[in-house]
């Protein structure tokens, strides 16, 4: 079976790279934008979309621009190594212009349902119903991508924090995160370690009274500047250590660990380490011990006026932004994948297990130490080679075997 159309969901990252892959392969493909732009995640819009990340003015991007470009577009060389996002943007289009990309996108579009047709077992094809304007157009499809991301709908998991109902101050989540001169003089907990909760509490920190940083299982610290000014992933993220890494993970993660200590130590900073994932931020600890952040464990209440932490301490504050991360989901697939606790069964985090035909993948679904670009980019050579036949994947018992033992290998680390 050859596929002839696709229809690729999303116009960010993924999305761009699908165009490329797919009319490399000879197919024809039609991508459905539902804003007006390209750009996914890194566009920044003073006003956050519904269904779309959205970034603050200052985020620059935590993978160098070596190991972030695509493999035959390579970023302009007097691109600094570690971007702001309106130069991330800047490639993009640069991306987009070079290989002729927009004449395919249909912005403004929203997918309402994707489908199976009845012959699907024979032929593999979807219907695919989109709204532009009001009005709905049905097409069908030989195959589709999926390239919508996982930073789709705020977490704001404010059931787990009693008392925030008679909090008197107020609360945003970080997607909501625009401007500091609200902050200023004000005394602020950021909920979350990851990139955008560091990001933001250093941000802070230059205006607010006082910044605290709450964590439930702290995190490593990263620099973008690693030994003899490279940046860190160039010189770190490499198959050679990662091969290590599966041989002796114990004796890696020790040298890991000190390496990152001897920078600075991370109990000493209130940041003990119970969970592997990195944090990227260079002015954290300059911050902490200028005292102008302060890190804190979990909240285990709030009061009207202050955040009782499980240490007992309680700290007054003027107000609350949650780093807590994003959830995703697929209406328009209802009743073909199932999300639970925010993720989905797939092989190689990629393609359905159980369907008849090989005609649906997800692209960029995936959270890697280090950039997703040149991730989506294989992702997409793969599966447009699947879909055009000249691949095959493996029969459904040995795609559940596999996705079995990734999520048994992910959990013991």
């Amino acid at each position: 079976m050859t596929a002839q159309r696709v229809a690729i969901i999303g116009a960010g990252v993924s999305g761009l790279c699908a165009l490329k892959c797919c009319l490399d392969e000879g197919l024809v493909p039609i991508c459905f934008e539902r804003s007006g732009d390209i750009g996914g995640l890194w566009r920044f819009e003073e006003h956050p979309e519904e269904g779309r990340a959205s970034i603050y003015p200052s985020l620059i991007i935590n993978a160098s621009k070596e190991l972030m470009c695509f493999s035959d577009f390579p970023i302009p060389e007097d691109f600094p190594n570690y971007m702001h996002n309106s130069k991330i943007m800047e490639y993009f289009r640069m991306y987009a212009q070079h290989f002729d990309l927009l004449r395919h996108i249909r912005f403004r579009t929203n997918v309402c349902r994707v489908t199976k047709r009845p012959d699907f077992a024979a032929t593999g094809q979807w219907e695919v119903v989109a709204e532009s304007e009001g009005k709905q157009e049905v097409d069908v499809f030989d195959a589709v991508l999926v390239c919508t991301g996982h930073h789709t709908d705020a977490h704001l998991p404010l059931s787990t924090f009693p008392g925030l109902e008679k909090f008197e101050g107020w609360y945003l989540h970080s997607r909501d995160y625009k401007d500091l001169q609200s902050f200023w003089g004000k005394r602020v907990v950021v909920v979350g370690t990851g990139n955008s909760g560091c990001d933001i509490a250093v941000e802070l920190s230059q205006v607010a009274k006082q910044v605290f940083l709450s964590t439930r299982r702290g995190t490593w610290v990263l620099h973008r500047v690693a030994d003899g000014g490279y940046p860190f992933d160039y010189l770190y993220l490499r198959r050679f250590l990662q091969l290590l890494y599966r041989l002796m993970p114990h004796i890696i993660n020790f040298l890991i660990s000190r390496k990152l200590n001897a920078r600075f130590n991370h109990t000493l900073y209130g940041l003990q380490v119970f969970e592997q994932h990195p944090t990227v931020s260079d002015n954290l600890s300059n911050r902490i011990i200028s005292g102008k952040v302060l890190v804190k464990p979990n909240i285990r209440e709030f009061t009207e006026t202050s955040a009782i932490f499980d240490d007992g301490t309680r700290e007054e504050i003027d107000a609350v932004v949650f780093a807590t991360g994003y959830s995703f989901s697929f209406p328009f697939l209802e009743g073909y994948v199932k999300v639970v606790e925010n993720q989905i069964p797939l092989y190689k985090f990629m393609f359905p297990p159980d369907l008849e035909k090989p005609t649906l993948a997800f692209i960029g679904l995936i959270q890697p130490l280090g950039p997703i670009m040149p991730i989506s980019e294989l992702q997409c050579r793969w599966a447009t080679r699947v879909f055009k036949g000249l691949l095959d994947l493996p029969p459904s018992a040995n795609m559940l075997a596999d996705i079995m033992q990734t999520k048994e290998e992910m959990a013991k680390r």
